[in-house]
């Protein structure tokens, strides 16, 4: 098991929901989740990043004293690294460096298992690792070209760019052919007159707890950061009798890397054509509100702003003392503490079974106003 240590910079003047300590926090999930062993921390603020090795150079210092002590083998920032600040970084340290957006896609790898899902987690791989080639030749580095300075270590990198860029379009062209399909799929879906609902929220808000609770889907769950990455659709009957595709998405986290979002594009389509949004909140966690606005902006950039969404208040079980799901004012108390402006929300608890039924009513009635307002027509129970 490797032994990292975690370093958190923050950059005065950006604006940022989460506080530092919260962020290395959660980096701290994170690489525990990948399988490392945390043994410190480090937090930082700056007016700006250093250009050379991101964080200050005295508490780069500070880091170097701290390896014998701390035994780390493994340095993990909590922001993206330029390839040359991780080169600069690692040679400093004289161990292995990596930023969240690494260790994310090394939790994405250990999580994909259908064939679609590695193989966009592969195309994001691999288009994270194409600037960052050079760093593994630094030998080479001299090797600038023209007159004089061409030679065999020149062409072993520019070999292994090539090889790369014909991977990535490999997976480019095999991902275009799995978007159409699902675009095939939703069509006839959508023929078939059966309303979607699509599950968002943040990693570990208990999305995947939600779709089992109402369809018994059987979808692996634990207490860990994307346990499920792989999107599954079930169909399922509302109070009203009428059906609904209900699927489950990949999770979201701030500063989410953008070749995940670029790789995950057929997977985020569902979103864009499901007519209803489930946006499922742990309103136990301390960051929950944080957690909110990061699901909320990610939305907007994906041009779902103006999507239907119900707020799914999960894990009411764990706040203390017994909460009716039904307790409209309560309800709008943990809304007002979201610093929420939302449709419609509902507690529940997908774990111990509560508040299901009125989410479900929620659902039917939201789908029936959706449907007054586009002239939409669902099936019924007998499709």
């Amino acid at each position: 098991m490797e032994k990292a240590f975690l370093v958190g910079v923050q950059v005065r003047g950006e604006h940022n929901s989460w506080s530092l300590e919260g962020s290395v926090k959660e980096l701290g999930h994170l690489a525990r989740t990948a399988g490392a062993h945390v043994v410190g921390t480090m937090t930082q603020r700056l007016s700006a990043p250093n250009h050379a090795y991101y964080m200050g150079k005295g508490k780069l210092e500070e880091l170097v004293s701290l390896k014998e002590k701390a035994g780390y083998d493994l340095v993990i920032f909590d922001d993206e690294l330029s390839p040359a600040q991780q080169r600069n970084l690692e040679e400093a340290l004289d161990v292995k460096v990596i930023d969240r957006s690494a260790l994310i896609l090394d939790i994405f790898a250990q999580r994909a298992h259908t064939h679609e899902g590695r193989l966009q987690v592969e195309l994001a791989q691999q288009e994270y690792l194409l600037p960052r080639l050079a760093g593994r030749w630094p030998h080479l580095e001299r090797l600038g070209g023209g007159i004089g300075t061409r030679g065999p270590g020149e062409t072993q990198l520019e070999s292994d760019r090539r090889i790369i860029q014909r991977k990535i379009q490999r997976l480019k062209n095999e991902l275009e052919s799995v978007r159409k399909h699902r675009a095939l799929y939703r069509s006839r879906r959508s023929q078939a007159g059966i309303p979607v609902v699509a599950i968002v929220g943040y990693t570990n808000a208990g999305k995947s707890t939600v779709l089992n609770a109402l369809s018994n889907a059987n979808v692996l769950v634990e207490d860990k950061l994307f346990a499920t990455l792989d999107p599954t659709t079930r169909r399922l009957t509302l109070p009203d009798k009428k059906e609904v595709l209900i699927t489950d998405t990949v999770g979201f986290i701030q500063k989410l890397p953008p070749t995940v979002v670029a790789a995950f594009r057929a997977t985020l389509e569902e979103l864009s054509e499901a007519d209803l949004l489930l946006h499922v909140v742990d309103i136990a966690s301390e960051t929950a509100a944080q957690q909110f606005h990061t699901v909320e902006g990610i939305l907007k950039e994906l041009g779902l702003a103006e999507k239907p969404v119900l707020v799914v208040l999960n894990k009411i079980d764990l706040l203390g003392g017994e909460i009716d799901p039904c307790d409209s004012e309560a309800v709008s108390r943990y809304i007002d503490q979201l610093g929420a402006r939302v449709q419609a929300a509902a507690f529940i608890s997908a774990a111990k079974g509560w508040g299901l039924t009125r989410m479900l009513e929620l659902i039917a009635a939201m789908l029936e106003e959706i449907q007054m307002k586009t002239g939409y027509r669902s099936s019924g129970s007998s499709t």
